[in-house]
């Protein structure tokens, strides 16, 4: 549910198709769940969640984003989405 919550509020009012949230959504927990591993670090759930997000929409990704990775100022968030937009433009 924690997953959920965090994705629903990255993706909030963008317009995303909630039946492609799920499908991120089953889709991490499907990972985790066939990694074999008897824990899993929150940091790679992150991982997953943001590499999901940055194939969906790249809003969403940058505000996942800017609280996963806990950016401190406004700086942070610019020098964050100027790679996001590079990357796009690949």
């Amino acid at each position: 549910s924690k997953l959920e919550h965090s994705i629903a509020l990255a993706s909030r009012k963008r317009g995303i198709d909630q039946e492609r949230l799920d499908q991120l959504i089953s889709g991490i927990q499907r990972q985790v769940e066939t990694s074999g591993e008897a824990e899993v670090l929150s940091s790679h759930i992150g991982e997953l969640v943001m590499e999901g997000l940055r194939q969906i929409d790249s809003v969403a990704y940058i505000r996942f984003a800017s609280v996963y990775r806990d950016f401190s100022e406004a700086r942070d968030f610019e020098e964050f989405a100027s790679t996001v937009q590079q990357a796009a433009k690949e």
